[in-house]
């Protein structure tokens, strides 16, 4: 008995070792049966842009070929500003896996409903990165309910916030519905470095065409600088301080890392590092 228990102590302890280093995925993601949605307000903000680049590089790596995903635009809420569009990019990134929200929302989610019920009939959950607000993870939620009134959407679709302005321009009774209706995790600023998430938010980081050498990825990359410097603060548009020096913004990424057990990036430099290929 003694022996078995010093085996398991042993045995535990590598574990432990192995998933603090990285060598496990974090196992709040199921890659065989779970769908991974990401949602880009793209208003007024142009950091979203970045975030597509670095979404479109992490999928294309052969660690998550496994990985169903589906992109959305235009989801956002009750912020003023103008649109900052993106379509050219997410063309470019995603081919067909991406779905356009911008001024229709409930034919956006008609577009995206098929899908989704095809990951639950499998048995998968929806794991929803909400790059901006949760205006339109709540209209999807309330089809999805619509449509399957059984299904416990508090364990079965789970939505990922990490900032507090987003929650603020959310519309509070949409924000109010799934903080209610799903499993909500609201995570510490992508835009820091070391608070528990990564911190991909970066004026001093220039080298990104160095670090991919993946010629279509560079494209994407190329693309989502170039119309994010032209709508930078522009016409009234938010004004990215860290992308007017040059550098990048990709912060709302740091939900995705979140939903795969990605946490232990610490900054910009290593995610190229890692994944930049």
């Amino acid at each position: 008995m003694r022996t078995k228990f010093i085996l398991a102590i042993f045995l535990l302890t590598i574990l432990y070792s192995f998933q603090s280093f990285g060598f496990t995925n974090n196992p709040r993601f199921n890659s065989d049966k779970d769908l991974l949605l990401v949602n880009f307000d793209c208003k007024t903000d142009v950091d979203d842009l970045h975030t597509v680049a670095a979404l479109a590089t992490l999928m294309s790596n052969a660690e998550f070929s496994k990985i169903k995903y589906h992109a959305v635009a235009g989801t956002y809420g009750i912020q003023e500003g103008l649109y900052v569009p993106p379509n050219p990019l997410f063309e470019l990134a995603f081919d067909q896996n991406w779905t356009d929200a911008h001024e229709n929302i409930p034919g956006a989610v008609s577009k995206v409903m098929p899908l989704v019920n095809q990951i639950l009939a499998g048995k998968g959950d929806i794991w929803i990165a909400d790059a901006g607000q949760s205006d339109f993870s709540a209209a999807l939620v309330k089809a999805i309910q619509a449509q399957q009134p059984r299904l416990n959407t508090r364990k079965r679709i789970h939505i990922v916030q990490h900032s507090d302005w987003n929650e603020e321009v959310t519309d509070p009774e949409k924000l109010k519905f799934v903080k209610e209706n799903t499993d909500y995790h609201k995570i510490p600023d992508g835009n820091a470095v070391g608070n528990g998430t990564p911190g991909f938010r970066d004026p001093n980081f220039r080298d990104w065409d160095k670090k991919v050498k993946n010629q279509q990825l560079n494209a994407v990359w190329k693309l989502s600088t170039d119309i994010s410097n032209q709508y930078n603060g522009k016409d009234g548009r938010y004004n990215n301080e860290a992308i007017e020096a040059g550098g990048l913004d990709f912060s709302d990424l740091s939900e995705v890392c979140y939903i795969l057990g990605l946490e232990s990036i610490n900054d910009a430099d290593e995610f190229f590092e890692r994944y930049g290929h």
